[in-house]
């Protein structure tokens, strides 16, 4: 099949889409697919993930369950586990992770994985496009040469751009925000060569509003962490300011909300107890590590890097200073976050830095509970292993902890019922300051 003929399938909605990896990426991503008509196949390593979304259940909470229901319902939506049927789909679109590994360093190993999946079945007229947050020449250096291997050995060789297509285009999920979608968000694409830019501009129009092709997908790689490093870049600002202004007796969030009147030439970013989720946290090492390969410096990401991984250190500094005030030590005493996920209103604890913030404390031997109406409990994670489920929380149960440490700003907390039972309160989210409370009882973090 021609990419002219590949085209035409997706511009008719008879093409069949197939998403490999259904998280906080991928399962979005197939659902809007099949919101624009096409049949669509999700394909997960993980049976239970597959058992819900065959039933019609979500297991992303902030999604809904309404979410899925309607797919399963459709007769044109298949979930499964079963990688040799990735020669069914017209265009397979990878959603994996990139996680770092133990010395900060890319682990592709599931790209790598995935993309050898699609390997052992590619077929003639198929589209792979690769979504996952990577370092630029991921694409063509990594899964090229291991389409082309397979290709080779084909009966009937099969070669990139003229019998299968390949492009990177990156994901830019925002999980529980409500103003853009997976529909609404411009869509970057980036190909391989121009018959697979021209094939995934057209699977892409097909579903999104608005498609931007870019000249390679290179620049596609360098964009997205672009996007990202320039966030933690300026959260790293702002938290320096924050540590700065509260030895100067300043309220940072008050600065920068009266920055934030300039109508132009400023963006406002605001200070918290460290990064969070599937891309800031771990986006600027890859382009770090890739920077070492052509021999230069990256010092200006770098140090917001150590910036920001300073973060929760500071916490648990001013947590120790307020708990002295009450003549209390860290060890010993019973602390409560508020907060595991990495944001408001969302099930996602991914590099949360509450995670961190339990850790320390428990290295210093306080006795430490956490509370999140999203997260029942806290799942084992590469990186972590805390066996901790939430507990309720109700008057009684604030007034009996040493300390309370607000470390994610959910909509569902009562602050003020917080605020008036509460014995101590660490604020790293800057929430109480608009909520009345008895002095000293507030430190902000």
């Amino acid at each position: 099949m021609s990419s002219q003929q590949l085209i035409q399938r997706f511009n008719a909605r008879t093409a069949v889409i197939g998403v490999m990896g259904l998280g906080y990426v991928g399962l979005p991503l197939l659902r809007t697919f099949h919101a624009a008509g096409f049949r669509t196949m999700g394909f997960d390593i993980d049976p239970a993930k597959v058992e819900m979304l065959r039933s019609g259940r979500c297991y992303l909470r902030h999604l809904g369950d309404d979410f899925i229901r309607d797919m399963a319902a459709s007769g044109r939506f298949e979930a499964t586990c079963d990688f040799q049927r990735l020669s069914e789909p017209d265009a397979i679109v990878i959603c994996v992770p990139t996680p770092l590994g133990r010395h900060a360093e890319p682990d592709l190993s599931f790209v790598q994985q995935t993309a050898e999946a699609v390997a052992r079945q590619l077929r003639s007229g198929q589209l792979v496009v690769l979504e996952s947050t990577t370092y630029p020449g991921t694409t063509r250096e990594v899964v090229l040469p291991i389409l082309e291997k397979a290709a080779a050995g084909k009966p009937t060789a099969l070669r990139c751009g003229v019998d299968f297509f390949l492009a990177f285009s990156p994901e830019r999920e925002d999980p529980g925000r409500k103003s853009h979608s997976t529909q609404t968000i411009p869509k970057l694409v980036g190909g391989i060569d121009a018959e697979s830019l021209a094939a995934a501009v057209a699977l892409y129009e097909a579903a999104v509003q608005k498609v931007i092709a870019v000249s390679s997908a290179e620049v596609a790689e360098s964009a997205k962490l672009l996007e990202n490093i320039y966030r933690c870049v300026n959260i790293a600002l702002v938290n320096e300011m924050k540590v700065l202004l509260e030895r100067l007796g300043i309220d940072i969030w008050e600065v920068v909300d009266a920055a934030a009147t300039k109508p132009f030439g400023f963006q406002a970013f605001y200070p918290g107890p460290g990064l969070g989720g599937h891309c800031i946290p771990i986006d600027p090492f890859y382009l770090t590590w890739k920077a070492r390969e052509v021999g230069l410096p990256t010092r200006f990401i770098e140090l917001a890097g150590e910036i920001n991984q300073h973060m929760p250190d500071y916490v648990i500094q001013r947590l120790a200073g307020a708990l002295n005030g009450h003549n209390k030590s860290v060890k010993g005493s019973r602390i409560l976050v508020l907060g595991m996920a990495y944001k408001p209103d969302i099930d996602d604890i991914r590099e949360s830095p509450s995670l961190e913030l339990i850790e320390k404390l428990l290295a210093l031997q306080a006795q430490v509970d956490y509370n999140d109406p999203h997260i029942p409990q806290i799942p084992q994670m590469r990186r972590h292993r805390l066996r901790l489920k939430s507990v309720d929380i109700s008057p009684a149960v604030l007034a009996g902890y040493d300390c309370i440490l607000i470390a994610t700003h959910h909509c569902v907390y009562n602050w003020q019922e917080i605020a008036d039972n509460a014995r101590l309160i660490v604020d790293t989210r800057g929430v109480m300051r608009k909520v009345p409370h008895a002095p000293g009882k507030v430190v902000f973090a």
